[in-house]
């Protein structure tokens, strides 16, 4: 393996404290309770229906949710950049790829609207060989689209990749696009996951055990 792509939230950076605040601060506008970092952080990764769903019991099909949607993306515009922060160890670990001369990039279900100026923002922009958004191409994870696109970029055959995230859908791409998977056990699981029938190549409880893999 000789690239390694990440899964943003939840994997690469800790979002979740803005993705909290904005539904808490969208909570607050409709007179309701915020809720505790301990709620919001195990679903962080599972976007914005998600998050809906745990503040104000709406799944996509409600009468109102495509309006909590928009005020939701509204507030997080303005306070994505708030307080994201690279995992523990994960500074460490892009530097030790980065010496090997490894490229890594981002594939993400994130849309382009809010990767962008995240990274530009923590000064990622121009270290990461790619920067691939949920919105780039037909099809987000866990299809394989936007994987084999960030193959396209770095100029890397699938097999030389290992694709690491810490939702289910991230695993299935990256087994659909052919690639070694590992699960970030650090990242936003809840209880409910099961991250050991995904399927995955590797579990792993901390960002520098990547590289084992890798060298």
């Amino acid at each position: 393996m000789t690239a390694i792509l990440f899964d943003l939230d939840g994997t690469l950076v800790d979002t979740a404290p803005d993705l909290g605040l904005a539904l808490n601060i969208q909570l607050e506008r409709h007179g309701l309770q915020p809720l505790l970092h301990s709620q919001i952080r195990p679903v962080a990764s599972h976007g914005t229906g998600a998050l809906l769903e745990l503040g104000f019991n709406l799944k996509p099909a409600d009468d109102g949710f495509i309006e909590k949607r928009d005020e939701y993306l509204a507030i997080y515009d303005q306070v994505l950049a708030n307080a994201p922060a690279l995992f523990d160890g994960m500074a460490e670990l892009l530097a030790m790829i980065e010496n090997q001369g490894l490229p890594w990039g981002i594939v993400t279900n994130k849309p382009k609207r809010f990767t962008v100026p995240m990274m530009r923002a923590m000064g990622l922009d121009k270290r990461a060989a790619c920067v691939i958004s949920g919105d780039d191409a037909a099809r987000a994870k866990p299809h394989p689209d936007t994987l084999l696109m960030a193959c396209d970029i770095i100029q890397k055959s699938a097999t030389d990749c290992i694709y690491v995230g810490d939702a289910q859908r991230d695993i299935e791409a990256g087994i659909a696009a052919g690639m070694r998977t590992a699960v970030a056990m650090y990242g936003y699981l809840s209880v409910l996951d099961k991250p050991k029938e995904w399927g995955a190549d590797f579990l792993i409880s901390q960002p520098q055990e990547i590289m084992a893999l890798i060298s």
